[in-house]
This record gives C-alpha cells, sequence and structure tokens, in this order.
C-alpha cells in the first residue's frame, strides 16, 4: 500500500477534475493513460480529502470511462495493491460483480465446483458485503457452507490445486482496494473501482468468465482487457447474468466471447429452452439469498434436487468447462456436469472444500 508522502506526477485529483474531467458536460475530456494512473495512485495513497475524491468519482461517472482509463487504473491496482498467488493449475476466473445479489439464488458456488469435479478448475473471489448493494456475492454462499474464505493468497492457490476449486479473498489479495471501503460505501453510488475490482485476478488465470448488463459494456471490458499491461488473459467470455451476476439467465442470455488470438468480440445467445429447460426468472428466486443459495446448492452437489436450481447449476458448470474450453459445446459440458453430480464427484469437492 502507497502512501500519501510519495511523490507523484503534475496532475492531483483536483486539477483533473477542473482541467479535464469535471469541467462540464460539453467541455469534459477524457483523460489519457498516464493522467488515469496517476489519479489512481493518488487514490490509493490515500492522497486526496474526501470531498475531491467524491467528486472525481462523480465525474468519472457522469461521463463515463474509456477503456483507457479502466486499462490504466486497473494496472496500478496490479501493481500496487493485489497481492497474486498462482495454483499449479490454470483455472478459469469468476470475477462476477462484487456487491452481490439480492433477489435470487446464487449459483456460481454450485457451478464451480460441479466444473471443479469435471476437471476445470475455477476461482471465485469477492470480498464482504461490498458497496453499493452489499449483498450475497461468493464469500457468503461459502460461509454458509463451511467454507473457510478468510484466507491469504497463498492458502486460496493451495484450495484451488488441492480441490479443483478455490475463493480468493479481497482484504487479503487486494487491501488497497480494501481501504477504500468506507469512501465507496459514503458515496451511495456505483464507481469505477466496482468494475476494476472484478478482474483483479489474483490467481494470474489465463481465461475470465465476467458479466454485463448491456453488450456496450462487454465491448469496454474486451478493450479494457487489450490495453491493460498488467493483465495477461487470452481469453474471456462475459454474459448478461442474472442481477449482473455471473450466473446464466433463464430464457435469453446474450454472450460476449473474446481471445486475445482472433482480437475479436462475438456476440450470441444461449437459451435455455434449447437445453430442455423449462424455467423462467421466478422460478430461481429465492428470500434469503446467503441461506438459500447455500442450501440448495448442498442439495444439488448431493444429487436430491431435481428442479430448475439443479439446471441451472449443471449448465452453468458447463459454461465454465466450455470457458476453459475443456468441452467443445455446451451439450457436452452439461451431459458431463450431471454425471459428476450423479455419481458423487460434484458433492466430494463440497466435502473436500469444508474439510480444507
Amino acid at each position: 500500500m502507497t502512501h500519501s508522502a510519495q511523490e507523484f506526477g503534475e496532475w492531483p485529483l483536483k486539477r483533473l477534475l477542473t482541467a479535464v474531467v469535471g469541467s462540464g458536460p460539453k467541455s469534459a475530456d477524457d483523460m489519457s493513460y498516464a493522467q488515469a494512473r496517476e489519479a489512481f495512485q493518488r487514490i490509493l495513497g490515500g492522497e486526496p480529502d474526501e470531498t475531491t475524491l467524491g467528486a472525481f468519482w462523480l465525474a468519472n461517472r457522469w461521463k463515463r470511462n474509456t477503456p483507457g482509463e479502466l486499462a490504466a487504473y486497473t494496472d496500478v491496482m496490479r501493481e500496487e495493491s493485489v497481492v497474486t498467488a498462482e495454483p499449479d493449475v490454470d483455472p478459469v476466473d469468476c470475477g462476477a460483480n462484487y456487491d452481490g445479489k439480492h433477489s435470487s439464488a446464487l449459483l456460481g458456488v454450485g457451478a464451480g465446483i460441479v466444473a471443479a469435479a469435471a476437471g476445470t478448475p475455477v476461482v471465485v473471489h469477492s470480498g464482504d458485503r461490498v458497496p453499493t448493494q452489499k449483498a450475497t456475492a461468493y464469500k457468503h454462499v461459502l460461509d454458509e457452507l463451511g467454507v473457510r474464505t478468510e484466507l491469504e493468497p497463498a492458502e486460496s492457490a493451495e484450495m484451488v490445486d488441492e480441490t479443483g476449486f478455490g475463493f480468493y479473498y479481497q482484504p487479503a489479495f487486494n487491501p488497497g482496494i480494501q481501504d477504500l471501503y468506507e469512501r465507496r460505501d459514503e458515496m451511495g453510488v456505483r464507481t469505477f473501482v466496482n468494475t476494476i475490482e472484478t478482474v483483479a485476478n489474483p490467481a494470474n488465470a489465463d481465461v475470465h468468465l465476467g458479466s454485463f448488463y448491456h453488450l456496450a459494456f462487454a465491448k469496454k471490458l474486451t478493450d479494457l482487457l487489450n490495453e491493460s499491461d498488467q493483465l495477461e488473459f487470452s481469453r474471456a467470455i462475459f454474459f448478461q447474468g442474472m442481477e449482473g451476476y455471473d450466473d446464466i439467465r433463464p430464457g435469453y442470455t446474450k454472450v460476449a466471447e473474446w481471445s486475445e488470438e482472433d482480437d475479436e468480440l462475438e456476440d450470441y445467445e444461449i437459451e435455455t429452452a434449447e437445453y430442455g429447460m423449462a424455467m423462467e426468472s421466478d422460478d430461481l428466486a429465492v428470500d434469503d439469498v446467503t441461506a438459500e443459495s447455500a442450501s440448495i446448492t448442498e442439495a444439488v452437489l448431493a444429487g436430491e434436487r431435481d428442479d430448475a436450481f439443479a439446471d441451472a447449476i449443471a449448465l452453468n458448470g458447463a459454461f465454465r468447462m466450455y470457458a476453459r474450453q475443456d468441452v467443445d459445446t455446451l451439450e457436452e459440458g452439461l451431459a458431463l456436469a450431471r454425471e459428476v453430480i450423479a455419481d458423487g464427484r460434484a458433492e466430494a469437492v463440497l466435502e473436500e472444500l469444508q474439510a480444507f
């Protein structure tokens, strides 16, 4: 973590506000990569006063960040805050929105465990009640399942290698972002930090699986990956998940797929009915997201449910296999997902996690 006594360049946040990003709806401009880098270095260093920082965050929100600005913020975060720990295997990095879900079951834990049981290692990461929603994220479902979550990065990497599924805890692997918690909470609206924390990539994975609200944002995220000096994903898949999370929606889900080799963004739709799944969004709604997500996950992995939740966890598990290219099609992955649930391999991974 940096300190305010460090030396910076010539662009304090107040100058950036008056001369670049906050000069008005018609005259506001975008920052250069170097300006955005310095801005976030100052923020992580604790230099700006609360009023200036809040104004800077709002100005960025109103004008909308460019991929280059987001790449600069991400690179500084990776250089000055993120503590990486690479497992021996190369997992799929799942970076869902950290502020969580509040009305539908969180299926990513079950899906990740199913994928791990099928031979696709998976890493998930989150904080604890992150602003603005402060809703249920990966940590809370894992806690409810009796899985240790407050791990140091090296322990997280060990978890991946031992079980095929690993959780990285933001306060441990990204302390600079954690130090901004109270100021983010006081803002009451999302800031660009909500975007860049999802691509922190603490395991240095090669494949990223993320979510978006609108397809244009997926394009911005893939451009971020392209322009970042610190991120080395060779493949990324983003989709319009439930509540912006990394759970495929019942009905139609828009997907955006990118690879470094082709440097093109391909978009298409997944229709759950094509896989024999007659479900709607209301079928995945729950009252207590944390508790019910955990109990549903446990029952599905034990083979005790044959309903929309079981279908959704299997399909999301298959999508993780497909993201890492361990299967050629979702149909192949879905068959494998159902196989590892039926033969007890998925439940065994959960038991290994609980014993870790």
